[in-house]
C-alpha cells in the first residue's frame, strides 16, 4: 500500500467539485485540507437543521450567505452574512438555517470522517 497522504487539490474551483449530501437540505464541498486543517463549503436550505453534536475539532466558521441561528454551549444567536463564530472542542453545537445560505467552516485538525475511506488507502 502506498503512503497515506491526507491532503486535497492544491486549487479549488468551485465548478469543478461536486456538492456531497450531508444531511436533510445540507450539502458540502470540499475546499482543501491536509492532515492539519480543513476548509469546509457549506450550503443550506432554509429550515435545514445542524443537529447539535461536538467532535475533539477546533472549528471557527464564516457565514458567507443567509441567515442561521447558532447555538455553541447552550448560547444562541442569530447570524447573518459577514458574521462568523468559533467553537473549541469538544463543546456541543448547532445551527438552524433561517434563510438559504452558505457556511464556510474551518477544522483543525483535518475531519476524516468526513472523507471516503477509499481515498484514504490511495
Amino acid at each position: 500500500m502506498k503512503n497515506q497522504k491526507i491532503i486535497s487539490d492544491v486549487f479549488f474551483e468551485t465548478d469543478h467539485k461536486e456538492w456531497e449530501q450531508a444531511g436533510e437540505g445540507i450539502s458540502r464541498q470540499f475546499v482543501g485540507y491536509d492532515t492539519q486543517i480543513m476548509m469546509v463549503k457549506v450550503k443550506f436550505e432554509t429550515g435545514a437543521i445542524g443537529y447539535e453534536h461536538q467532535h475533539f475539532h477546533a472549528q471557527t466558521t464564516y457565514v458567507a450567505s443567509g441567515k442561521f441561528r447558532v447555538t455553541i454551549d447552550g448560547e444562541d444567536k442569530v447570524l447573518s452574512g459577514g458574521d462568523g463564530f468559533y467553537i473549541p472542542p469538544n463543546v456541543m453545537h448547532g445551527a438552524v438555517c433561517l434563510e438559504a445560505g452558505v457556511l464556510i467552516d474551518v477544522f483543525s485538525p483535518v475531519r476524516e470522517d468526513f472523507l471516503d475511506i477509499n481515498f484514504l488507502k490511495k
